[in-house]
């Protein structure tokens, strides 16, 4: 297992956190039911219309191979960036600093090489991913024909 604290998130889970944190803004002091760090793979944040609203004039999108990251671990606000690599995303959420960013304790390239063994197993759980959602979409179809 990986040793970030991050997980991937479904595009309904993605959509239902986004929709809490908009209604959660009119409060003084909001409360988001699953604060956390949350990967959303194959989606992209647009200004075009299509897919669902995030805010205003922001859009969630289907996009293969790019990655939404949602950040609420302090309980009470949402951040959002997208990312075309994962290892970009995991970096940004666990370190906050974006890959052109640089300070005294890490950058990206030194923080990549360390977590090289991380990196990779949590490739591994997002490949896995769609496997599981395939097996029991299969499992679905198949039914037995009436007689």
């Amino acid at each position: 297992m990986s040793k970030f604290n991050i997980s991937l998130v479904s595009a309904d889970r993605a959509k239902a956190m986004l929709t809490e944190y908009k209604e959660q803004r009119k409060n003084s002091v909001p409360q988001l039911t699953a604060p956390g760090r949350y990967i959303l793979p194959d989606y992209k944040m647009t200004r075009r219309r299509a897919a669902f609203k995030i805010v205003k004039h922001t859009f969630l999108t289907p996009h293969y191979k790019s990655y939404v990251a949602l950040d609420s671990d302090n309980g009470h606000t949402l951040w959002m960036r997208n990312f075309g690599s994962l290892t970009e995303a995991l970096f940004w959420l666990e370190t906050g600093l974006k890959i052109s960013d640089t300070d005294s304790h890490s950058n990206y390239k030194e923080w990549s090489d360390k977590h090289t063994t991380d990196i990779a197993t949590f490739k591994d759980l997002l490949r896995q991913r769609p496997k599981a959602k395939q097996k029991k979409i299969g499992k679905k179809a198949v039914k037995k024909p009436n007689k």
